[in-house]
């Protein structure tokens, strides 16, 4: 097909300018590029290729005539302009939780399950951030020896708050009093078990994400799994502390073998030389790191194991823009 025309709605944003840096990167092709942010960025511009290209405000008619759309905004901007995209005759690809549990819309980490996403009726979820590294690892371990349950705690960096969070460990981090504080306690120095809003069941609804998408993705829907999601004073990439059980035995030297074959996934696991994946390293990367892999002797076929990846890369920008890229090729 001819290179599509694009837009990319919260362009201004943390996963926006990454998901342009992203585009450039993997010289994703395309005849058209509109940016749209919200109200205080309108009139800005951005460089993308070399070119200035000017920031717009939403409309009907600002989103006619494109052929694909990035949302990286909130859910209330995806909820009331993602359906006028696709009436307007694009294909949008979602970054916020507004439609990821729809039944008739794909959840997708193309590594994992791409060719759901042609099952669209105009609408693509991108999975969160955090259940994007999740199940890149989860997958090749159930494709080698079944799962049968699943226990996640994550350390969750501050750039997925976006940048005011960013701003409020900054300033913190500095002995300063914040603009605008985003968490209800200091995060520099502090953990913070309260990622998202407090459900009845006494999870929060990000740790309620983890279990409901990874699930859906996996095509798992009675999975056993759990989560406990905190937010560390760190600014780029998720940290995930995974234990597994598996349906059946397993050797150490086959479990590198799988999560070494699987597209995406780099294994860094050698202790005596202190190497194991870290934040820091994973930033600006595409890749999910996996290493600290062992048995857990409390359980027949149990693993403990660590996972990390950059949260506005393969957890946001990059997975969306693999998608697209699945999509342009195989359609």
């Amino acid at each position: 097909m001819p290179e599509p025309r694009i837009g990319i709605v919260g362009a201004s944003g943390l996963v926006g300018q990454t998901l342009l840096r992203v585009i450039e990167e993997h010289r994703f092709p395309y005849s058209e590029l509109r940016l749209f942010a919200s109200e205080q960025s309108i009139g800005q511009s951005l460089l993308v290729n070399g070119q200035e290209h000017r920031i717009e405000g939403l409309s009907a008619q600002a989103l006619s005539g494109l052929d694909l759309v990035f949302f990286v905004s909130t859910n209330a901007v995806s909820l009331q302009w993602a359906p006028v995209a696709v009436e307007k005759g694009a294909l949008v690809i979602d970054n916020s939780k507004a439609y990821r549990m729809e039944p008739d819309v794909p959840l997708v980490v193309p590594e994992i399950n791409g060719q759901q996403l042609f099952k669209n009726k105009g609408i693509i979820a991108n999975p969160n951030c955090s259940t994007v590294q999740t199940v890149m690892s989860l997958f090749p371990l159930q494709k080698a020896f079944g799962l049968k349950r699943v226990v996640v705690s994550t350390y969750q960096a501050v750039s997925g708050s976006g940048k005011q969070a960013l701003e409020q460990l900054r300033a913190e981090r500095n002995g300063q009093i914040p603009k605008e504080k985003v968490y209800p306690h200091p995060i520099f120095n502090n953990c913070l078990p309260h990622i998202g809003t407090f459900l009845e069941n006494g999870y929060t609804d990000e740790e309620m994400k983890m279990v409901n998408e990874s699930r859906k993705i996996l095509a798992l829907p009675d999975l056993r799994v759990t989560a406990t999601t905190v937010r560390v004073p760190v600014e780029y990439s998720h940290s995930i502390s995974v234990n597994v059980e598996l349906n059946s035995e397993f050797s150490l030297q086959d479990v590198f073998s799988v999560l070494n074959q699987m597209p995406g996934v780099v294994v860094v696991d050698d202790p005596a030389q202190n190497l194991y994946p870290l934040a820091s390293r994973a930033k600006d990367r595409d890749e999910v790191f996996v290493g600290r892999i062992r048995r857990d002797f409390s359980v027949p076929f149990g693993l403990n194991y660590w996972v990390v990846a950059d949260n506005l890369r393969k957890g946001a920008a990059t997975n969306a823009l693999q998608i697209a890229e699945f999509w342009l090729k195989n359609k």
